[in-house]
């Protein structure tokens, strides 16, 4: 399946039509997050490599044309504009492992209107995808603090590339390994895996099943003891440890029950066999929810592993993010229906210090002190530099978290800090409305007015900045 046709089919539609009018000029489209989801006081970017991947090889074949015919029921000689239709525009984007805020775009395109239509869907999937679940993790860490976290979620994510996808940005949110032995070889990974409950039965009892594992791996091991009853598990897998002179760098792993609970029991009989350096490992069901509960409970637990909450942001599984055209050929637009109004003209983000972020026009000055969130990351269809490294973009999210406020690092009831708007960006989107009213007033009779806020309050809801320099 290409790539190309991994699209929604009024991409193609619109493109053939621009074609067909001669509407080739540059366009920008800006990708951004309306609003968070209930439970995050922030998000993390992500997505941002695969998606330049995509763009770097976007082609529209001859056989891409055909199968857009075919699905439109048209010959295929009416598909022949899009033949040969490459990338070559450019993107200002937030470079991966950044924070970013509810209206503070993502990724902006600017290419030939047809290009920059074109690749909607895919970049649209690419980044909110990745995004949600990137977001998700990092909050597994915080709520693990010193403790590692793992990722388990391959089996029960949305697809293969779902699961890759979710192992990869763990990695970029500070996991310590994965079970999936693809994304571990892809992306440096470390692999990280135990024994399902099927392998205990598989054995007449536990113990042989401890000894068999060792014989085929001498070390160190983990082992899974709460097949049938937990601390009898744990007290098996004591004996076979002590008996093998096995100790530091193995573990045993709780999968089901009163975590807390069960895994004070198992510290107490591993100690007890003077096994201390033998770590407990909990899994099932796990989130960030789940760990910060055992954590602040003090469970003598020395590992997380997470895997269908996780993998598949269970408790908000998607993003409000939107894709949308901000200007043509020089000329600011913007979309005024209610409760989807967008702001006109291309953005950047200014982040300075403990200031509220500025969301501006992207060529106003830049404040002292502020960071430009979005760089220039593609030109001419090409990257501008070398494909970004896992641990590069797990540092920038180490220095954002670090400079966010207490409640929106909260497990529970977190409170997202809210950008500014600059004055320029405030009085362009207010001359635009403007200008859109009055053409529909010309055309259609008086329009109705808008609601007074919206003339007031930016379309995302933040405040508009009272500095003037802005």
């Amino acid at each position: 399946m290409s790539r190309v046709t991994t699209t929604d089919l009024y991409e193609v539609t619109m493109a053939l039509s621009y074609l067909k009018e001669g509407m080739d000029r540059p366009a920008t489209f800006s990708l951004f997050v309306r609003d968070l989801p209930p439970g995050r006081g922030f998000l993390v970017s992500a997505g941002l490599e695969s998606a330049l991947d995509y763009l770097t090889d976007f082609r529209v074949t001859a056989a891409d044309a055909e199968d857009f015919a075919a699905v439109l029921h048209r010959p295929r000689r009416d598909l022949e504009p899009l033949v040969g239709l490459t990338f070559h525009g450019e993107v200002h984007a937030v470079p991966e492992g950044r924070v970013v805020l509810p209206g503070e775009p993502l990724l902006e395109v600017t290419a030939p209107l047809p290009q920059a239509q074109l690749v909607e869907t895919y970049l649209m999937n690419r980044l909110s995808h990745q995004t949600t679940i990137a977001s998700k993790a990092v909050r597994c860490v915080l709520a693990a603090g010193e403790h590692p976290v793992i990722d388990f979620a391959l089996r029960r994510t949305h697809g293969p590339e779902a699961g890759m996808q979710a192992a990869r940005v763990g990695g970029l949110a500070g996991f310590a390994g994965t079970s999936n032995v693809a994304a571990a070889m892809r992306w440096h990974l470390r692999a990280s895996g135990t024994m399902a409950h099927s392998y205990i039965e598989a054995f007449p009892d536990e113990e042989a099943a401890f000894r068999a594992f060792t014989r085929a791996h001498p070390g160190p091991v983990t082992f899974l003891v709460d097949t049938y009853d937990t601390v009898n598990g744990v007290a098996a897998a004591a004996r076979v440890l002590t008996e093998l002179h096995l100790g530091p760098g193995c573990a045993i792993r709780l999968d089901s029950g009163d975590l807390g609970t069960l895994a004070r029991q198992a510290r107490a009989v591993l100690d007890a066999a003077g096994l201390p350096d033998v770590a407990i490992i909990a899994s099932g069901g796990l989130d960030e929810y789940g760990i910060d509960a055992l954590v602040r409970a003090g469970a003598p637990v020395d590992v997380y592993a997470v895997g269908t909450r996780v993998g598949t942001s269970a408790d908000a599984p998607y993003l409000d993010s939107a894709y949308k055209l901000v200007e043509y050929d020089g000329r600011p637009v913007m979309k005024l229906s209610s409760a989807k109004v967008t702001a006109p003209g291309r953005k950047q983000v200014f982040r300075a210090g403990n200031e509220p972020d500025r969301i501006a026009l992207r060529d106003e000055p830049v404040p002292p002190g502020a960071d430009p969130l979005l760089r220039l990351v593609m030109s001419g269809g090409r990257r501008t530099g070398p494909t970004d490294r896992l641990a590069d973009a797990h540092a920038r999210l180490l220095a954002d978290v670090a400079g966010l406020p207490e409640p929106a690092l909260r497990i529970g009831t977190p409170e997202p800090p809210q950008p500014v708007v600059s004055q320029r960006l405030s009085q362009l989107t207010a001359e635009v409305r403007r200008s859109l009213e009055a053409g529909r007033t010309t055309s259609h009779g008086p329009a109705p007015g808008p609601p007074p806020e919206l003339l007031e309050v930016p379309p995302w809801g933040g405040r508009v900045s009272k500095d003037s320099r802005s």
